[in-house]
């Protein structure tokens, strides 16, 4: 990402914030455009509005499946549970990602039983077995325990030196992409990775960005062109696009 590029997404952060302030109820509705495309790359059928119903008036959708009812109010919770928590300046912990993950999949999880031996989902407990992802193959299970630990600690000592918007945004969307990359558990990934993004961006007051569900498809190239090519900016470029339409987005309805 070009300096000039992330000075631009900055002003439109600059906008928003100054669009948004005194609008009491404005977070709480991005708060749903989020859970509405996180959950929906993972398969839900609700629509924006339906989502809107169902969080803001407990009206559930017509002919839809109840599970994927389940999975956006799991997933606005947690959510919720994330900011609170960066605004507290809580360290990450591999336990706290868990926690995380176990609200991301509190409703629609379950137990794993595997020849390894069983694992709760619903409980955000690291995977037991391989997984794979069309030709990908993520790391063993028995390295995901210290390749989590490991990424924490990286982002702690982060916590303490990186200052500029440019610097906490890479920091937001590495560690989006190191999660999903070890993929850790049975179930949950990328809304738990996409959350972990958010936490770190909560952690630094900025607005919250997304991917969006029309661009699953361009998500999923650029997760794997990063992965092929042993770096992280074609996954950063794609992010920066996702973020700066998002801003752009929340600011048209503002005005």
């Amino acid at each position: 990402m070009q300096l000039m590029d992330a000075t631009k997404i900055e002003a439109l952060v600059a906008e928003f914030r100054l669009r948004s302030k005194g609008m009491i109820d404005f977070g709480k509705y991005s708060y749903y455009a989020i859970t509405h495309h996180s959950t929906s790359i993972e398969g839900s059928t609700l629509t924006e509005s339906q989502v809107v119903n169902l969080l803001e008036y407990g009206k559930p959708a017509t002919n839809k499946p109840f599970d994927h009812h389940l999975m956006v109010v799991d997933h606005f919770h947690a959510l919720q549970f994330v900011v609170e928590e960066a605004e507290k300046k809580r360290e990450l912990s591999p336990g706290f990602i868990q926690e995380m993950n176990a609200l991301v999949m509190k409703n629609t999880g379950g137990v794993v039983n595997t020849v390894l031996g069983n694992y709760n989902i619903a409980a955000g407990e690291f995977r037991l077995g391989t997984v794979r992802a069309g030709t990908r193959t993520f790391p063993d299970y028995k390295k995901v325990p210290e390749m989590v630990a490991q990424l924490c600690r990286e982002v702690n000592e982060k916590f303490k030196v990186v200052q500029t918007f440019e610097e906490k945004s890479n920091l937001a969307f590495h560690v989006h992409f190191q999660l999903v990359s070890i993929h850790p558990f049975g179930d949950g990934n990328g809304r738990t990775s996409r959350l972990l993004m958010n936490y770190i961006q909560a952690f630094f007051g900025l607005p919250l960005s997304i991917v969006f569900q029309q661009d699953r498809i361009r998500y999923i190239n650029a997760l794997e062109a990063s992965r092929t090519k042993a770096i992280e900016k074609p996954f950063y470029d794609f992010m920066y696009s996702q973020y700066s339409k998002f801003l752009k987005k929340e600011i048209a309805q503002l005005k």
